[in-house]
């Protein structure tokens, strides 16, 4: 990874912070983006005295604003002049309703649409900077999930934390694939990946049931440095590079994703949603 230039959304805690500790070990320019600046600080100070490593750097995204996303992406390109590898790795999990700023539903704002509206961003950056490499972190949660367009905008009557996380989870998927259809022999890979149930702050962010519940089994979980290991792999083997357009397990192997993950219909309907959504497209 030496020379290598790495951004990593929600990269000052948990899976994304080991991640960059690991990719920055490894010699690679590692870019943590994250909403908290305080936090983020205190992270790029911790992930540099770990990984022994002064190229790490630090940018400033609410992923709940894509006013936001467009910056973090215009910055980028202005202090960078390439993008080997883009790491959607940044997710919430919320137990009440909640809109972003442009008015989605807070997970599939921040946990896709936010993602997409800055990996067609850095589009153009990434190609050129080929062979490079897409990552996204998404959930065998995804197994539950079912798109509901109709719940991607409004305030429903019932609303269901879990199941909203699952559809943002299997979007996560359904984007993984589209892209890397559409990037097919560009050397651009894209793939997605299951972290394992990890050990963070995640769920305790989430409402007093979920936070209650995550609190419970968090002693069964495994830690962030192990969740992160899939990220690593993706991000920066050599073997890894063979792939795109997978969903890979924890162990750092390729899985069969759903049946709705691999219904290439409802990635295009995504898609084409996703678009109109962000005000982006993709430029073949």
């Amino acid at each position: 990874m030496e020379d290598k230039v790495v951004l990593i959304t929600g990269g000052n805690a948990g899976i994304g912070r080991e991640t960059a500790i690991a990719l920055a070990k490894q010699g690679a320019q590692v870019v943590i983006a994250c909403r908290n600046m305080e936090k983020g600080s205190a992270a790029l100070v911790d992930i540099k005295q770990k990984a022994k490593s002064e190229k790490v750097d630090l940018l400033e995204c609410d992923l709940s604003k894509f006013e936001d996303v467009r910056n973090l992406a215009k910055t980028f390109k202005s202090r960078y002049k390439r993008l080997d590898v883009l790491l959607n790795n940044a997710g919430l999990i919320v137990s009440e309703h909640a809109l972003t700023k442009d008015e989605y539903e807070m997970q599939i704002g921040v946990n896709h649409l936010a993602h997409f509206l800055l990996t067609l961003s850095l589009l153009d950056l990434i190609r050129q900077s080929a062979p490079a490499r897409i990552v996204s972190v998404a959930s065998k949660a995804h197994y539950d999930g079912r798109i509901s367009f109709d719940r991607f905008k409004g305030r429903p009557k019932k609303y269901s934390g879990l199941k909203s996380y699952a559809q943002s989870k299997l979007a996560n998927v359904l984007f993984t694939r589209a892209l890397a259809k559409r990037l097919e022999g560009t050397a651009v890979t894209v793939n997605c990946l299951h972290p394992g149930v990890v050990r963070t702050q995640i769920g305790n962010k989430s409402g007093w049931f979920v936070s209650m519940m995550w609190s419970l089994i968090k002693p069964f979980m495994i830690s962030a440095e192990k969740g992160a290991r899939t990220s690593v792999y993706l991000a920066s083997s050599p073997e890894a590079a063979q792939f795109t357009g997978k969903y890979f397990d924890e162990k750092q192997q390729v899985k069969e994703p759903s049946p709705q993950a691999l219904d290439d219909d409802l990635a295009e309907q995504l898609w084409a949603y996703s678009e109109q959504a962000t005000g982006t497209q993709f430029l073949s």
